[in-house]
């Protein structure tokens, strides 16, 4: 690297002013790829805002957007006085280039498992599935009441008009081809994702691509770590497809690692929400990132990285994901359109790394379900007209709009009776509880006065000491969240009342 006495000379930034993505976005992108390549290492200092504003042609206030992005996302550091600095952290992503396996052996250790499993039997290990009610405070739920449905409608009537083969026939069972191609653009240009086309797969929702990827890499006992509290949708897909599940615990880092090495080294697959954790709302950290791929690569293991509601986030700048820091192809990307769309479409994806798209064709092809090609085709034109960009940036605002209402109702209503979590990502957020109430009997009481709240250890897989519940904020009206406010306030205070009553008895 050749340096300058101002930093480091950053003479692989390529700016194409032609480009209708933003000056600032593109120079972020080439900086992250740099440090994330090894040609930044940790400690390299950069030049200052101004230099490099001067070398790449563009305004200071560009350059000030792109560094506070970067030390967002935990890449750079400043240093008072100093300058700034690549991150300390980056360091084990560095350390672990050589440790982790490339594709070629990747190749190797997925043809190594040629069997499928028999499901385990059906009982009580499953965990039921969450309510989906559309009321406050039920999670997971996308606001339906704005989706756009003329633009739906007219969507679908273009479809209708096209040729029979093309609406009528069986199509491609790996996914519409141009719906592939739209979510990889999409993935490429919005999560800093590498990708082609055909490592894309339509399923029939993310848990259909769970069990696919968990029926293709598991035998029978074979170890998945998985977060605790998790998502139970992936939980039961996992669970049916053969793994014994090792729950480890979160913390403000995300999935504990250490934790993983130290219960099952041996593990096969590893499942984390890495952007939002399911259900605590924690963002991975860069070092437990790193970690987490270091110890998959050790493991000869595999990792699902799942986007559930990702696309929402309410802070400056997107969070990136665990797939484009992936340089050893160890991560199965799964997304989903029932949250960015809505849930009745039935339809997800997954990325998969390239030494397992052969297999998955001819799997798709042999016999697994593909998803309804007619649902598919409308997707596709529904992207690449813009409708779903647009949808997307609506929604934000929304999103936005209905959580804030929710902080100012908590500050009202709730004040004393319960501590609301802050959140810049998702469709929920949490809440703590007073020691003294528990979880389970305020859910009881509360969907008995006609609102939802789930309890943490409705997400649990293992024992928790946590006790709050979970609000989601993004599925309701703004009215229906004040409302529901006030009724979940009126449910705590006659909680408060029956606990101090109780222990005046016991005394």
């Amino acid at each position: 690297m050749v340096k300058r006495a101002a930093g480091a000379l950053l003479s692989a930034i390529r700016i194409d002013h032609a480009s209708s993505r933003l000056l600032a976005t593109q120079i972020v992108s080439s900086i992250r790829d740099i440090i994330l390549t090894g040609g930044l290492r940790a400690g390299d200092r950069l030049p200052a805002t101004r230099t490099l504003a001067s070398d790449l042609g563009v305004s200071r206030t560009t350059m000030v957007d792109v560094f506070e992005r970067l030390t967002a996302e935990g890449l750079l550091e400043g240093r008072t006085g100093a300058g700034t600095y690549v991150s300390q952290s980056v360091r084990i992503g560095n350390e672990e280039e050589d440790a982790l396996p490339k594709a070629a052996n990747g190749t190797l250790a997925a043809e190594t498992n040629n069997s499928f499993p028999s499901p385990p039997p059906v009982g009580s290990e499953f965990v039921e599935r969450l309510p989906h009610t559309i009321r406050a405070f039920t999670t997971a739920l996308p606001a339906v009441d704005m989706f756009p449905i003329a633009q739906w409608t007219r969507q679908s009537n273009k479809h209708w008009r096209e040729q029979r083969d093309v609406v009528l026939g069986y199509g491609n069972a790996s996914g519409f081809p141009p719906l592939r191609r739209a979510i990889a653009a999409h993935l490429r240009a919005n999560q800093g994702i590498n990708c082609q086309d055909r490592q894309i797969f339509i399923t029939n929702g993310a848990q259909h691509a769970f069990h696919i990827i968990g029926s293709m890499l598991l035998n029978r006992g074979d170890k998945v770590w998985f977060e605790n509290p998790g998502a139970i949708g992936a939980y039961n897909a996992l669970l049916a497809a053969g793994g014994e599940m090792v729950p480890l615990p979160i913390d403000d880092q995300g999935l504990m690692v250490s934790e993983g090495l130290r219960r099952a080294p041996d593990f096969r697959l590893a499942f984390a929400t890495p952007l939002h954790q399911q259900p605590l709302g924690v963002t991975m950290s860069l070092e437990r990132r790193f970690a987490l791929l270091e110890a998959a690569g050790a493991a000869d293991a595999w990792i699902i990285e799942d986007d559930y509601d990702g696309e929402f986030y309410y802070g400056d700048h997107p969070i990136p994901t665990l797939k484009s820091i992936d340089h050893a192809d160890r991560v199965f990307y799964v997304g989903t359109f029932s949250k960015t769309l809505f849930p009745a479409l039935r339809l997800g994806y997954m990325l998969v790394p390239p030494a397992f798209v052969e297999r998955l064709e001819r799997m798709f092809s042999a016999y697994l379900p593909s998803a309804p090609l007619n649902q598919q085709a409308i997707v596709a034109g529904f992207m690449d007209e813009g409708h779903f960009a647009t949808h997307l940036r609506r929604m934000r605002r929304v999103y936005t709009e209905r959580y804030q209402v929710l902080k100012a109702c908590a500050d009202r209503e709730l004040n004393g009776l319960l501590k609301l979590k802050p959140t810049d990502t998702g469709l929920h957020t949490i809440a703590h509880l007073p020691d003294e109430l528990d979880e389970s009997l305020v859910a009881d009481a509360a969907d008995k006065a006609g609102i939802t709240v789930t309890p943490f250890r409705r997400y649990a897989i293992a024992p928790l000491t946590l006790n709050g519940l979970v609000l989601g904020f993004s599925g309701v009206p703004t009215s229906d969240i004040e409302a529901g406010s006030r009724v979940l306030a009126d449910v705590l205070d006659n909680a408060f009342r029956g606990s101090r009553k109780a222990k005046t008895v016991r005394v």
